[in-house]
């Protein structure tokens, strides 16, 4: 398989947007306290071994790519910072704006998950007439990729397709709609009481991939959000425990075009932020299809006269583990810094002409 073959198959840009216009957003919204000083920019410079070339880089306002290391054969892994001549008032104030809200031109429709919540919290959620064939594979999915579901769930859709045995394209697509809801809202509903334990496998032909393991790993592997944060990240690896006081989190769904095909996400935002710094974490611990589960950390820093922004990103998926793992995660990291970078500068414009 070539180079461009395996890009059409990763399809990473597609994912990293949903995180980053979210999570922009939110960030700085609101003033609160850290339980901990934050740290300063030289800190995390000092901690992620930077070299002088690439302070002054990052000092010139080129984006300078961090190494994290990937923890599994699944995980793709990338960082990046930047340096923007704004300072955090002036971000805070177009973030505020809303100017990103429509930016991402693959997502189709969006929405918040609140505490009380029942299916309906997802009926902006639905397939079009001319994804009849996703209905359709719905209804006879299997253990394999195609569809990220559980066994039960899978299960779960025998006796609707009995059901809709004789139904047209539109009551089909209606009823697999409103059963793919539910199986939306039980996804959120565990999640939110068991949190990462609470998170069903996707049944695959071999071993089972396991979304909650991955986002246990990817937790885990950032030690400066451990270093700097440890309340915060007991809270975000252990959740539902406890958030730290002043933090506070969101769930929200997507429905996004992904490989050309519509794509339910549920995630799960925290933001802590001060007038020192703020630092936002973000989970993907549901997708349709195509990859498993994705992570993010942005945190954004006083320095100079302007900020620094901090940008991590770890997603898995099965397409780059196996036979030419090595080749895979190559291409799957360029791609993902590639779309990064495109985040960072489509920022680094906003803010000077805000």
């Amino acid at each position: 398989m070539n180079k461009r073959t395996y890009l059409a198959r990763i399809s990473y840009p597609t994912r990293a947007k949903s995180h980053w216009f979210f999570l922009v957003l939110l960030l700085l919204s609101s003033v609160t306290t850290f339980a901990a000083p934050v740290p300063t920019v030289k800190d995390i410079i000092a901690s992620l071994g930077l070299k002088q070339d690439q302070v002054a880089n990052l000092e010139r306002g080129e984006i300078v790519a961090l190494e994290l290391g990937e923890a599994t054969e699944k995980e793709l892994a990338m960082g990046l910072g930047i340096y923007l001549p704004s300072p955090p008032a002036k971000l805070v104030a177009y973030f505020k704006s809303g100017a990103l809200a429509s930016i991402d031109p693959n997502t189709i429709a969006q929405g918040d998950v609140q505490p009380k919540s029942d299916a309906d919290a997802f009926k902006s959620f639905d397939f079009k007439f001319k994804q009849s064939d996703e209905a359709k594979g719905l209804l006879n999915a299997a253990a394999n990729d195609r569809f990220n579901l559980s066994t039960d769930e899978i299960q779960s859709f025998a006796p609707l397709k009995k059901k809709l045995a004789a139904a047209d394209n539109t009551a089909l697509i209606a009823g697999v709609t409103q059963h793919y809801r539910e199986i939306l809202l039980q996804r959120w509903q565990t999640y939110r009481k068991g949190g990462l334990s609470g998170i069903a496998p996707y049944a695959r032909r071999g071993p089972e991939a396991s979304p909650a393991k991955e986002l246990r790993t990817a937790t885990i592997s950032s030690k400066l959000l451990s270093r700097y944060y440890p309340d915060l990240y007991q809270a975000w690896l252990n959740y539902p425990a406890t958030l730290p006081a002043g933090a506070e989190e969101q769930f929200y769904w997507l429905n996004r075009k992904v490989e050309d095909r519509p794509t339910a996400i549920l995630g799960h935002r925290v933001l802590q932020t001060s007038d020192a710094g703020s630092v936002i974490l973000a989970r993907q611990f549901f997708v349709g299809h195509s990859y498993n589960s994705s992570q993010l950390i942005l945190g954004c820093l006083p320095y100079r006269n302007g900020s620094v922004v901090f940008y991590a990103h770890r997603t898995s998926t099965d397409q780059v583990a196996g036979m030419g793992s090595s080749l895979k995660h190559s291409i799957g990291r360029e791609q993902m810094k590639d779309q990064m970078v495109k985040n960072l500068e489509r920022l680094r414009s906003a803010s000077r002409s805000f």
